[in-house]
């Protein structure tokens, strides 16, 4: 087993000088790292091709392989992603509020970094990339731990990136990486404490569940989506039908894509079969409830845990609704509150919708997979934070800050 007390000491200490880098020093080590990747992108791949090869050989789902497999597009965008980041404000230093005391003392907030980011995920090499580059930026460590799955292309990347940390003025340490992947190391890991500020598992929901439960580091909850999509009974059914396929079929497996369908019963005779015969000729598994059954003889009976099941597939349950009420309190005791839709043309169920559905995404006539940092405008995200502390929907830059209060004063005292 690793010595991960040695990791967790150097990434402490280096926490505590990325704290104090320049915004300069921060992007010219980010500026290094594309360098870096660009000169090691061939050795990457091949790891990567290692991974897939034993990915597909130990019977690993397609959508998983999906996640978990780089190719010239998918490292391009890793590229792209961290020049986006360089050029986002920097959030450490930035001064949230000034307020001026009757007595004369000036109050004010003032964003700084949380110090060492431990953050646990599942496949998806490119969050080592927009991971550690997002810590940099914010001015914390990054402490990583990737899975089994993907352990030769992690261990490749943070070479390269630790690489781009020596030719810049920033500790090596600010970036590290586990490699053992044994259980015992990881329940160590999460139990940091002293060493690891706050932990972020990023990947399932047994991963999500088993760090929430585990952990004696403060957690911050991410990823399950088991997100919704509810078709009004006012809705344009040719946009309906566009936005459902886009968001259970365009990338099925991963958090922001749509695994349940909830339809008025009002149009239900009419979309139900529509959008069934979409979703079928775009590969997908139809679950339903009696009443799609009752409309399309041959869906699979949906039973309970489906209404509550992330996929990860290509398979979507589907429930006709009597009202935007019953969809309203379907998705609030079944989801896992990350992102959430409504399709149509009446204004006061949006607006009622947007104001209900307690998720960290709520949109009206739009799919769910733009739930994402770079969509959002923050250049790429660390995860999708579900839970309402201390951060909530894609984590960016100003999501891996704190703030700390500053005071000015001239000699005043408490009497």
């Amino acid at each position: 087993m690793e010595d991960i007390i040695i990791k967790a000491n150097g990434a402490k200490n280096a926490s505590k000088e990325i704290a104090k880098a320049s915004t300069k020093d921060k992007n010219t080590c980010i500026a290094n790292m594309i360098r870096a990747l660009k000169e090691d992108k061939e050795y990457i791949l091949s790891q990567n091709k290692e991974d897939v090869k034993c990915a597909k050989a130990s019977g690993m789902r397609s959508v998983l392989i999906d996640r978990l497999e780089l190719n010239e597009k998918r490292f391009n965008a890793m590229l792209e992603s961290l020049r986006q980041i360089i050029s986002l404000k920097d959030p450490v230093g930035e001064i949230l509020s000034m307020n001026k005391m009757p007595n004369g003392l000036l109050i004010g907030r003032m964003r700084v970094p949380l110090g060492v980011i431990g953050i646990i995920y599942e496949s998806r090499p490119n969050v080592t990339v927009d991971a550690a580059a997002l810590c940099i930026k914010s001015g914390n460590a990054a402490f990583l731990k990737g899975g089994s799955d993907a352990i030769n292309s992690n261990i490749a990347i943070v070479k390269s990136l630790r690489k781009a940390l020596t030719r810049s003025s920033l500790p090596e340490d600010c970036i590290s990486i586990i490699e053992d992947t044994s259980r015992d190391t990881v329940n160590k890991f999460m139990k940091l404490n002293g060493y690891i500020d706050v932990l972020i598992p990023r990947g399932g929901a047994g991963l999500i569940k088993s760090t929430v439960e585990n952990a004696t580091v403060p957690v911050i909850e991410t990823g399950t989506g088991n997100c919704h999509i509810y078709v009004d009974k006012y809705c344009d059914m040719d946009m309906a039908e566009r936005i459902v396929i886009n968001a259970k079929v365009s990338r099925p497996g991963v958090c922001n894509a749509a695994e349940k369908l909830l339809v008025h019963k009002d149009i239900a005779q009419i979309f139900v079969p529509r959008v069934i015969k979409s979703l079928r000729s775009n590969g997908v598994e139809v679950r339903g409830c009696e009443k799609v059954k009752s409309i399309c003889s041959d869906v699979i009976l949906a039973d309970e845990n489906d209404w509550y099941k992330e996929y990860l597939d290509y398979i979507m349950a589907v429930k006709i609704v009597d009202s935007i009420d019953e969809a309203i309190e379907h998705i609030n005791k079944y989801g896992t509150k990350h992102s959430d839709v409504i399709v149509t043309e009446n204004y006061l169920n949006s607006q009622r919708f947007l104001s209900e559905v307690d998720s960290a995404a709520v949109y009206v006539n739009a799919s769910t997979r733009f739930t994402d940092g770079n969509e959002f405008g923050l250049g790429a995200e660390i995860g999708i934070s579900t839970q309402k502390l201390h951060a909530r929907g894609p984590m960016g830059l100003r999501e891996l800050t704190s703030v700390k209060y500053i005071i000015y004063g001239n000699g005043q005292i408490r009497e």
